[in-house]
């Protein structure tokens, strides 16, 4: 059985095995397949996993061994599910390896935006400390985040653990979710509607998935029944918002400031407003790329192969 892997190299830059898969079969991996390779990198492979390279309905048709496809990822937006189906094709994913990165990741924007703690770092061995007239100085407004409100759009795994971590620091969290689970709430944290979350919020944050309701949630409409200087989050999908209403909105200072993991087109184009705007934190979409949770990630894609074989697929997203 032959097995390949067509974009191997962001899961796992060399810090990881894939033994795992190899002795599942007759692996290759590419750390990066262009898409005018990818049929040829599929061949008669029975077996691929991808991350980010797309599967069309043509790649599919042109590659008839193909019985399994494993998205390295949790979303699965880069297949054809619907070709895949109609060939029999078994497409899975990896749904819960990152929870804990991401939120700690998206608290990790929030505290940058707090405290500016690389700017500061770099002033003070760039000799500002030693020269200051002063015991200590800072160059922008210091946020303290305890009694302050946090606003979640998507309280699932992820959104639960951000703000479990958002309220040791003494934040109140207000959740906006389609499903509601009441015994999640508490004096503490409730459930609201949209409008009410983006009126009371100080941060709100975004981890809700990319579907059509939710696509360009964060707009010129919902950013004007936000508070003024809110600080908005992002690091679940980039087309959640429209970049050009966020950044006029940064600009205008309605919002403070944006920390954001993803944005609309990855990796980011040079003409994406988001560059130029004021107080705009962006990093290139790594909060899951911890160790811990690329590991996950390559244990159950290793799982999701082998349940498959054992005649018991999981974590299939077209049956």
């Amino acid at each position: 059985m032959k097995i390949v892997v067509l974009d191997g190299y962001t899961e796992n830059p060399g810090d990881l095995s894939w033994g795992g898969l190899a002795a599942l079969g007759k692996l290759k991996v590419y750390d990066r397949t262009p898409a005018s390779l990818v049929i040829s990198h599929i061949g008669d492979a029975e077996i691929v996993y991808t991350n980010k390279t797309p599967l069309t309905r043509q790649a599919l048709s042109a590659c008839p061994a193909l019985k399994f496809i494993g998205v390295l990822a949790t979303g699965y937006n880069v297949v054809d599910v619907n070709a895949a189906r109609d060939r029999g094709i078994v497409v899975t994913n990896i749904p819960t390896y990152g929870t804990a990165a991401v939120a700690q990741f998206a608290i990790a924007m929030l505290l940058e935006i707090c405290h500016h703690y690389a700017h500061h770092s770099e002033a003070v061995h760039a000799g500002r400390w030693e020269n200051s007239p002063d015991w200590c100085f800072w160059d922008y407004p210091l946020i303290e985040l305890a009694d302050k409100t946090m606003g979640i759009v998507g309280y699932g795994r992820i959104g639960q653990a951000t703000g479990r971590i958002a309220r040791a620091m003494g934040m109140k969290i207000l959740a906006f979710d389609s499903h509601r689970d009441p015994s999640l709430e508490s004096e503490g944290c409730k459930y609201v509607e949209l409008d009410e979350l983006l009126a009371n919020s100080d941060v709100i944050t975004l981890h809700c998935p990319l579907f059509p309701e939710t696509e360009g949630i964060i707009n010129r409409n919902t950013i004007a029944k936000m508070k003024d200087s809110v600080i908005l989050l992002n690091n679940s999908r980039g087309q959640l918002i429209v970049e050009r209403d966020l950044a006029d909105a940064l600009n205008s200072g309605k919002i403070y400031a944006a920390g954001l993991d993803v944005v609309s087109t990855e990796p980011i184009r040079a003409d994406n407003p988001l560059l130029g705007a004021k107080n705009c934190f962006i990093s290139p979409h790594i909060s899951w790329a911890t160790k811990e949770s690329r590991s996950r990630l390559m244990a159950i894609a290793v799982e999701n192969l082998r349940s498959y074989l054992a005649g018991k697929p999981v974590n299939v997203v077209n049956s």
